[in-house]
């Protein structure tokens, strides 16, 4: 999704501050992608659609939303300090109107045990 917060991302990958990222296990499902691989390469785009550089997948996890590690969080780039910080950023993102749109899921269920 275009936008400022996309351009934000973007920016901080660039910058080596972003290193981390969390997606949702059945968008992956819903869209019949299969899931990364280690070594797979990303151009990264902004919001205006111009590649800026490229990402390459070095680790891939699965869990529950529960067991989101602080490493984890902190290595999204977004200045989060704990847990509970990432987790209220990423609910607020998955619950928006915008998103839930965006993945035809009106009445998406968010809680620790989603992947």
């Amino acid at each position: 999704m275009p936008g400022p917060l996309r351009d934000k991302l973007v920016a901080a990958i660039v910058a080596g501050e972003k290193t981390t990222t969390s997606s949702l296990y059945d968008e992956w499902k819903r869209d019949r992608e299969p899931l990364p691989t280690v070594g797979r390469r990303e151009v990264v785009v902004d919001s205006a659609g111009v590649g800026v550089c490229v990402t390459e997948t070095v680790r891939i996890s699965t869990c529950r939303l529960a067991d989101i590690t602080l490493s984890h969080a902190v290595g999204e780039g977004e200045g989060f300090t704990n847990v509970a910080a990432w987790r209220s950023a990423h609910e607020g993102f998955w619950n928006s109107a915008e998103f839930r749109a965006s993945v035809g899921e009106p009445q998406l269920r968010i809680d620790d045990d989603t992947l």
